[in-house]
């Protein structure tokens, strides 16, 4: 009975070698069916590939699936938990005129270039700069910050997951200060009055606290702090009242005080699984390529819009949720004489589009070649815009009514950051009827807006190992896991107490300014070395006549040539000067992080210029022989060939390329001299 039970699939009064034989089939099935997930046998079959365009790389199953990963990607934590405190911080209503302003002068111009070129040149960010082989560095640059952001994004998700798990509870378990707690925190605190001369016991000190000091029921001697007769006078003396939630997440969800940056402190088990959910999520998520991750997506981008609905209604019938929203709107026209407000505007619209990290290129690269990428672009961007505002109402109707509830003003609770996600939220959602429904609705919106971002830094980076060498691409399952548990294993040093202060580093530095460099790079090498009149004809075979089927290219295409070649780079020049002249080393806190941080930070910045200028130096090196080739289009530029029998000019024969655009355009007419019947095929 024993032997049966063990072999599957036994049948009754069969013999011990016809069992033997069942089991070796069963687990021969099982190991065909495993190498065909991870080493990818059959790819095209098992990827769905047969009826795309692009038979080797793949392409969306339907624009829709394209619409919403680029809308996903583009809209993440930064537009819930960073723009309201910017528009705030800068003025109000006043902010969004000069946010508007850099949206279609920089924001939009850049995200629409970097959609064009992937799908023009089909190929990820490290393979796709053959259009002028000089910057293929760019591409190298773009790999680098988006495989550091992947380090640190999936540690927000992790510490959402976390949030999300311990949400299952009623009361919630930041809604007390416990003995994780501190002296400071709201819930340990009495009210008191003027001098403390309610209790005999009690002693009124000069910083505005009042001390008890007596003897406890069992006659023990102690001392300890009561209550604050005067917070303005408290705070003076550095002396704030903490929100539980505030203590919960230093000391418990976080443990950041309990380390630093110089000692970290031990790994946490709980941290750490989590982390390696976010991770599975991620590979689930990935591991068929876009074919799987186009369908999560209708998931994750749109629930996040459906989460900020429901806050919404909940948030304007709370009381004191007029005021916040007064906060959020009045605008103050004298801001607008700042330069800071101004650089701001332009940071917060360039980093909230995600362009120039490679993850657009990547997205747009699975297009079919005739998609209408600017149309989609133009959309995308003016959602992105929208949602910030969006999420702004939503933010200060919380706000308000938290302000409300601790008798405090609303400039005294808005935080920006892990500060506004961790505690004021959480410390506002607490105070709801029906707090568990709340917090768990809240924190699965963190999560999905962060997966969005982290599946497309994670496919720019597989996608470019794969485009650069085409023949790991039968085994690209296997590749995403390598990844995933490269990357998990690089995010474990973020799992211990001092893990706030790393990410804080990561941060500030993985992006930053060198972000900005590489778009003015690829402004230059479109506007210039290429040349903007030929990208225009190129994605006027991209998307037709007419953008959006009603804007005549021919005439809008003048915009897109001032902003590539002028109005872009000039912007972003300008606001990449004065953050240099502006700049402030990382902070956690509000205090500069120790030396060995900013150290760590500045290897950060170097280690991905220095990868972007090696790679651009081995182009010209490679082509020391004919240095022209350096400035003109290879044979990979136009993915797009003609099976013809006509025979192309390509960057490899110097003879037959000199004073020759090969596009397109280019491509078509010599078909058409030849009086051959095209077919088209992809390489």
């Amino acid at each position: 009975p024993i032997r049966k039970n063990f072999i599957m699939g036994a049948k009754e009064g069969s013999s011990y070698r016809q069992d033997v034989v069942a089991v070796k089939s069963r687990c021969w099935r099982a190991l065909t069916w495993l190498r065909g997930t991870l080493l990818g046998s059959n790819q095209l079959a098992n990827d769905g590939h047969v009826d795309d365009e692009n038979q080797e790389r793949g392409n969306w199953s339907g624009r829709l699936d394209f619409f919403l990963s680029c809308l996903g990607y583009a809209v993440g934590l930064g537009n819930v938990w960073r723009f309201p405190y910017l528009c705030y911080k800068n003025g109000g209503g006043a902010f969004f005129i000069p946010y508007c302003i850099f949206l279609f002068l920089c924001g939009m111009p850049v995200f629409c270039m970097e959609l064009a070129i992937g799908q023009f040149s089909s190929s990820g960010p490290l393979t796709c700069w053959e259009c002028a082989p000089l910057f293929r560095g760019i591409g190298v640059g773009m790999v680098l910050v988006s495989s550091l952001a992947a380090i640190y994004y999936n540690i927000i998700i992790s510490w959402s997951l976390w949030y999300l798990f311990a949400s299952f509870s009623n009361p919630l378990p930041w809604a007390e200060c416990g003995s994780w707690s501190t002296p400071l925190c709201s819930g340990r605190l009495h009210p008191v009055t003027e001098n403390c001369n309610n209790w005999a016991n009690l002693t009124a000190q000069s910083n505005g606290t009042c001390w008890f000091s007596g003897r406890d029921a069992n006659g023990t001697a102690q001392s300890y702090l009561y209550g604050i007769y005067n917070a303005s006078l408290a705070r003076l003396h550095g002396i704030f009242v903490r929100a539980s939630s505030n203590d919960y997440m230093n000391y418990v969800a976080l443990q950041d005080k309990l380390g630093s940056f110089l000692h970290t402190g031990p790994l946490r088990w709980d941290m750490s699984l989590c982390l390696l959910l976010a991770w599975i999520i991620v590979f689930l998520s990935l591991s068929k390529g876009i074919k799987s991750s186009g369908k999560v997506v209708y998931f994750t981008a749109l629930f996040p819009y459906a989460v900020l609905i429901i806050l919404l209604i909940r948030g304007v019938t709370l009381p004191g949720c007029g005021n916040g929203l007064e906060f959020y709107l009045t605008p103050n026209v004298t801001k607008l004489s700042e330069s800071g407000v101004w650089k701001d505007a332009a940071v917060q619209i360039f980093f909230s589009l995600s362009s120039s990290w490679g993850g657009l290129i990547t997205l747009a690269s699975y297009n079919r070649f005739k998609t209408d990428c600017i149309r989609d672009g133009m959309l995308i961007s003016i959602c992105n815009c929208a949602t910030s505002v969006f999420a702004g109402f939503v933010v200060f109707s919380f706000l308000g009514y938290l302000a409300q509830e601790l008798n405090t003003n609303v400039k005294d609770v808005a935080q920006s950051g892990v500060g506004l996600a961790f505690i004021v939220y959480p410390q506002a959602l607490m105070k709801l009827p029906g707090s568990t429904f709340w917090a768990i609705l809240f924190f699965l919106m963190l999560i999905t807006l962060g997966l969005d971002s982290q599946f497309t830094c994670v496919e720019t980076a597989v996608t470019s190992i794969l485009d650069r060498w085409p023949h790991l691409r039968r085994y690209k399952t296997l590749m995403i896991m390598t990844f995933c548990i490269v990357v998990f294993f690089l995010g474990l040093s973020m799992c211990t107490p001092g893990g706030l202060q790393l990410l804080t580093v990561f941060d500030d530095y993985s992006g930053a300014w060198k972000v900005m460099v590489i778009t003015i790079l690829e402004c230059v090498c479109i506007g210039y070395v290429y040349g903007v009149r030929r990208f225009v004809k190129d994605v006027e075979l991209l998307t037709g006549p007419r953008i959006a089927g009603f804007l005549p290219w021919r005439y809008f295409r003048w915009w897109w040539m001032a902003c590539w070649c002028f109005l872009t780079p000039v912007i972003v020049g300008i606001t990449l000067v004065f953050s240099w002249v502006k700049f402030e080393p990382s902070k956690y806190d509000g205090e500069p992080l120790p030396l060995g941080a900013q150290v760590f930070g500045w290897t950060l910045t170097l280690g991905v210029l220095t990868g972007l200028f090696a790679w651009s130096a081995a182009s010209v090196w490679q082509m020391r022989s004919d240095p022209g080739q350096l400035i003109r289009p290879t044979r990979f530029w136009d993915r797009r060939w003609f099976d013809s029998g006509v025979r192309l000019p390509t960057c490899r024969d110097s003879r037959s390329t000199r004073g020759v655009a090969i596009t397109a355009t280019s491509i078509a007419t010599k078909l058409r001299k030849s009086k051959t019947k095209p077919r088209l095929i992809t390489l």
